[in-house]
Formats: C-alpha cells, structure tokens, sequence
C-alpha cells in the first residue's frame, strides 16, 4: 500500500452534514457514489490522476452535490457521511450507518 493510500486510508473521518456545509459553500464537495472506494477516489484526485477522475466524472461516480442534494442534506444536517480531505477538495460518501 502506498504511503499516501495508508495516509488516507487513517485520515476517513465520519461526521454530519452541518460541518461539511462550509465547504460546500464553497463549491469544494466532491460526493462520491457508494460503490466507489473512497480511499481510491482519494488517492487519485491526490495524485492528479486525471485520466481515472475524468472517467468517474463522465459516469457519474463523483460529482458535485447536486441542488436536490443539498436541500436534502440542508434538511436532514444530521446526515452522516464518510469523509476525507484532499486539498482543496472535501470527498464524501454518505455513511452506510444512516
């Protein structure tokens, strides 16, 4: 396992909605589809793997939240998501234990 993957791997944090608001606000949330490993989401975007992350994008595995998703979560600020931090980027994955 690469050093930057271990890294990651330590650095998921699990926590609501209402602390990941500020950086949607500013447009630095990156929600990642279920499916995806969030550990290799990660460490992609971290390596500027491009090639992978825009093959995500066209598939629609990451994304921006949309609008319905933001008034849903707004709504529901309690909503738990796994996170991790990839300046300047905020990854989530909705948690698994709502």
């Amino acid at each position: 396992m690469s050093d930057i993957k271990t890294k990651l791997q330590e650095d998921i944090a699990t926590i609501g909605w209402q602390d990941i608001l500020p950086h949607a606000k500013r447009d630095a949330v990156i929600v990642v589809n279920p499916n995806l490993d969030l550990v290799i989401v990660g460490e992609a975007i971290a390596n500027d793997n491009s090639s992978l992350v825009r093959n995500w994008i066209e598939q629609a595995q990451i994304a921006k939240p949309s609008t319905e998703q933001l008034t849903q979560w707004n709504n529901k600020p309690e909503t738990q998501f796994n996170t991790l931090i990839v300046q300047p980027f905020v990854i989530v994955q909705k948690s698994s234990k709502e």
